[in-house]
């Protein structure tokens, strides 16, 4: 007789021969491991914790380290020295970025020990009155440059017109520094000579202005925003501004040449 058993587990029975004409129902039974739940009352134990270990890094040999094909030890090759790495600095530095010398005074001796001749070319190359270079050069020795300066203003502050017409003859106006670039440098030059040209033929002598303690990238507009806010003064005022200039520049020069 046919047996008409389902079994639950399909495929478990597969080499198992039915007799022809038997007709097997279609099973619908689930599956034994979808049907099983776990009890709420079981609680599984909880496992340790195992910290992961940090990953190891592959050893690399140092390339005087590697063998080579030769069979040469690294004992017996070449040390090479270390090349300093390259951080993208500029080959040019500013000025401001370096650091001033430490003024010893030696200067300011090499001034007293001169005599009157050689002081006074020394002093005319700071300021072109030769009244003004002569009463520095006659109130030799100065203990230190403070009171080199403090003669300079005394000196200034007494110079007769034709002392400062003869100090302002001898000056040149600023030009910016030689490593100024940029899209707008040409145009800014042509715009500086034509603002030198025009401020010459107003006043009758060179711009003057003193840019000490001024950044080389902002010499040059330092330069074209004064002469174009004083191209407005009146003749007297700017003869004025001119001479505190004039002697801020002098001042200036003095300082560095008693380091």
């Amino acid at each position: 007789m046919a047996s008409s058993f389902v079994t639950p587990f399909p495929g478990l029975f597969r080499n198992h021969r039915i007799p022809p004409g038997c007709r097997v129902p279609r099973t619908t039974a689930t599956p034994v491991a979808a049907s099983f739940r776990v009890p709420a009352s079981v609680r599984f134990p909880q496992l340790p914790s195992v910290a992961r270990p940090a990953p190891v890094e592959p050893f690399r040999s140092h390339p005087s380290e590697e063998p080579t094909l030769s069979g040469d030890t690294p004992a017996a090759r070449p040390t090479l020295r270390p090349q300093p790495a390259r951080c993208g600095i500029p080959s040019q530095v500013p000025s401001t970025a370096l650091p001033r010398p430490r003024p010893d005074g030696t200067g300011l001796r090499r001034l007293n020990a001169l005599d009157r001749d050689g002081a006074l070319a020394a002093l005319l190359r700071c300021c072109g009155s030769r009244e003004w270079a002569g009463q520095l050069a006659d109130r030799r020795p100065y203990r230190d440059p403070e009171a080199l300066l403090a003669a300079a203003d005394r000196a200034f502050t007494g110079l007769p017109a034709v002392g400062l017409d003869e100090a302002l003859a001898a000056e040149s106006p600023p030009r910016p520094p030689a490593g100024t670039h940029g899209p707008g440098a040409p145009a800014a030059r042509t715009a500086l000579n034509a603002a030198y040209a025009a401020y010459e033929q107003r006043f009758r002598h060179a711009f003057v202005i003193c840019l000490d303690g001024c950044r080389e990238e902002e010499v040059l507009d330092q330069i074209l925003f004064g002469i174009r806010m004083r191209l407005g003064n009146g003749p007297d005022e700017e003869r004025s501004v001119t001479a505190e200039q004039l002697r801020r520049v002098a001042r200036g020069r003095l300082r560095r040449l008693a380091v």
